[in-house]
């Protein structure tokens, strides 16, 4: 395995490779935010991973999640996903969770110890719920507030939630939902300074079956959505958390 990620270690060393053959972290939703953080976290050598996604891929993923080809649509994400991580690094070790992401799954999901969550979900309860439950029970996380309806990836930041300035109404809307948990600081954040733009406004009711037998259905507006705000996004929850290990690592 040495080969594999030998310029990692020509960079950080032996002892930090091996550090995070260790790690256990989580990503909720393998899109076009999570799909990048997680394959740039394989590729650093993390050795152990959590995905949680219930979707397909769609044609319309294509331009921007990295595992969406014309050869994928119709598969689940998280089957792709766990062989393309084995094909990156075959020791790496992989949880799935096939299904819809609410609080009645954090029993099951969390009975792991998670050294990272990743927070690449795109509807609103679910991720507030995620978030606050990380929070309530100080468990390392890292959020994307949403990479749609932007071009410019040069506008995007990482910074404490308490810093963030956009006037995004989704961005506003997760922020005042959190206000009200007593969520406004301690929380890494990947945003956009960038103002929102899309051509139409896409409003659709979707009906998802979680594993139980459950049904939902969701109220959507799907953003537009370029090639590169929601790679860099993710590479940015990838590149916090690789840094913040190696920060600590070296004290």
């Amino acid at each position: 395995m040495s080969e594999i990620f030998s310029r990692n270690i020509m960079y950080w060393g032996n002892d930090f490779q091996e550090f995070l053959t260790s790690l256990n972290i989580a990503v909720f939703g393998l899109g076009g935010v999570g799909g990048y953080a997680l394959e740039a976290l394989c590729r650093a050598g993390v050795g152990n991973f959590t995905l949680i996604d219930f979707d397909v891929v769609s044609k319309s993923n294509i331009n921007r999640q990295i595992i969406a080809t014309n050869s994928t649509v119709g598969l689940k994400k998280t089957q792709v996903f766990e062989k393309r991580l084995k094909e990156i690094n075959p020791e790496v070790n992989l949880v799935i969770f096939d299904d819809f992401y609410d609080s009645d799954k954090n029993n099951e999901i969390f009975s792991q110890n998670f050294s990272f969550v990743v927070d690449a979900i795109d509807t609103l309860r679910a991720k507030i719920s995620l978030i606050k439950y990380c929070y309530n029970n100080k468990i390392n996380i890292v959020t994307s507030f949403g990479a749609g309806n932007r071009v410019d990836a040069q506008r995007l930041k990482v910074s404490d939630i308490s810093q963030i300035t956009s006037k995004c109404a989704f961005t506003k809307n997760v922020l005042s939902r959190l206000k009200k948990e007593g969520i406004e600081t301690n929380l890494p954040v990947v945003w956009s300074e960038e103002r929102p733009k899309s051509l139409l406004k896409v409003k659709n009711i979707e009906k998802i079956t979680k594993s139980d037998g459950t049904e939902i259905e969701l109220t959507k507006f799907t953003p537009a959505s370029t090639p590169v705000v929601p790679a860099v996004s993710g590479l940015l929850c990838a590149n916090y958390i690789l840094n913040y290990f190696l920060s600590d690592f070296k004290k």
